[in-house]
């Protein structure tokens, strides 16, 4: 599996994607008994890449997306290799979300499963078929450092 991430250029905050020691033990349906409190910043990310790996996701890119975007701290992009697999992915995440309190998310895209996004909040989750996610190519959009605005 390959996991990267992507941090803006001004971004003096860590770009490692493994996943913590308490984490990296527990698969998210171990994490999702231990009846911890909702999860925020790394640890939710944390979570949630492990629920991804779990779900044997492709090409999985953390983006950081602090000082980029007053919607979200955070953007995780995975391919899944079918539309069962998006969907599968996408109901394990919601579920395992859930087991652990962090309440109904936002999800759209289900339905055909060819791109499927998951609202947590601070983290936007994209879940793609390989051709989907290739076409629409949200990496160069959001991982490249914005340009400073011109002055006049």
């Amino acid at each position: 599996m390959n996991v990267t991430s992507v941090t803006p250029a001004s971004s003096t905050g860590q770009t490692g994607t493994m996943l913590s020691d308490d984490t990296a033990a527990l698969g998210t349906s171990q994490l999702a008994q231990t009846g911890v409190a909702p999860l925020e910043g790394r640890a939710l990310i944390d979570f949630v890449l492990a629920g991804l790996e779990d779900g044997k996701a492709e090409d999985i890119l953390t983006i950081d997306l602090k000082g980029k975007s007053s919607f979200a701290d955070a953007m995780i992009i995975a391919s899944g290799r079918s539309n069962r697999q998006v969907a599968a992915l996408a109901d394990r995440l919601t579920r395992d979300a859930k087991d652990i309190g962090l309440g109904r998310l936002s999800v759209e895209g289900l339905p055909q499963a060819d791109w499927v996004l998951i609202d947590f909040g601070e983290l936007i989750v994209h879940l793609f078929r390989p051709e989907v996610r290739t076409f629409y190519n949200l990496e160069k959009m959001w991982a490249q450092p914005q340009e400073p605005a011109a002055v006049s």
